[in-house]
């Protein structure tokens, strides 16, 4: 099982031909992504050129005008978005309409009125977005025959393929983490964003890892805002079979200025890194007091089952 998409998934990417867009296209290609169309209604019939990027070839992107045409035409499932928040919402709402089943938005800054409008078109359709404002989604092949998805702005190459999950409300700290336990792999790393409303939660990230044979624990990256590592917490005690380790970001912020994403602010004394980390202690998940010591409780976690 695959965490929201399959070895070798086909994926457009909206947004192809501004400079973020190009960028990491090139990124994700050549990371073994594959990519087989472009949106951008401006630019439709375009032909992008990145050369070296696929396989040491160069990989040529058609640019369509709308995701309808280039699903018809590509057969792609996922999408990765890279268009400018005032755009944003047409830009998913345009996905879901035309039957993308899995929609990566990396776009920071998006209004949570409009936010909050697709994700819920999302639900009512059957759609699975990852973010708003997160750094996408990583998956590795299961397999030599195949190759894994790099949708998104993680960057490739940091670990190979092995028994840990990973969902994070940070980007920064995703890299990171990954860093930290190169030693073991993951199998998926999702980057869940930091805004109030987001597509994917983090309870939803664990209940992918629970269901997935191939993820023997989970690393689990909270911030302070909001009560999505509470909720998490709950859900684990109840279901979870496999190891969860966490480390919260946010010890030292102080009450009421937010702190780097949107939703990271704690407001009425709700929300702290400490609230987190006892609720989550309490059902017996390990809280690292830095990136280090999570890796730690992470790697005497996986010794204990193996």
């Amino acid at each position: 099982m695959a965490l929201f998409i399959e070895d070798d998934a086909p994926v457009i990417v909206q947004g192809i031909t501004g400079h973020q867009g190009m960028v990491h296209t090139a990124r994700m290609l050549k990371a073994g992504t594959n990519i087989v169309g472009g949106v951008n209604a401006r630019k439709a019939g375009l032909d992008v050129t990145y050369p070296a990027a696929r396989n040491g070839e160069d990989a040529t992107i058609h640019v369509f005008a709308s995701c309808a045409e280039a699903k018809a035409a590509t057969g792609a499932v996922a999408s990765v978005v890279f268009v400018p928040p005032r755009f944003a919402k047409d830009a998913v709402v345009e996905a879901i309409e035309a039957g993308i089943k899995l929609i990566v938005v990396i776009t920071e800054g998006i209004p949570v009125s409009d936010s909050a409008y697709f994700v819920e078109l999302a639900l009512r359709n059957g759609v699975r977005i990852v973010g708003p404002n997160c750094p996408g989604l990583v998956t590795f092949a299961s397999s030599e025959q195949t190759h894994g998805v790099n949708l998104g702005i993680i960057p490739d190459g940091i670990v190979k393929r092995g028994p840990l999950g990973l969902v994070s409300k940070s980007g920064t700290l995703t890299y990171q983490l990954m860093g930290e336990l190169s030693d073991i792999g993951f199998t998926a790393c999702l980057g869940a964003g930091g805004d109030p409303i987001v597509g994917t939660t983090l309870v939803e990230a664990l209940q992918a890892f629970e269901a997935d044979e191939n993820t023997k624990a989970v690393m689990m990256i909270g911030e302070i805002g909001g009560n999505a590592e509470q909720d998490a917490a709950q859900w684990a005690s109840e279901h979870m079979t496999k190891p969860v380790v966490a480390y919260i970001a946010g010890f030292t912020a102080p009450e009421g200025k937010q702190m780097g994403h949107a939703g990271a602010i704690v407001s009425g004394g709700k929300g702290t890194a400490q609230d987190k980390k006892e609720a989550l202690e309490a059902v017996g998940i390990k809280v690292g007091r830095t990136p280090a010591q999570a890796a730690d409780f992470m790697r005497k976690a996986i010794a204990a089952i193996q």
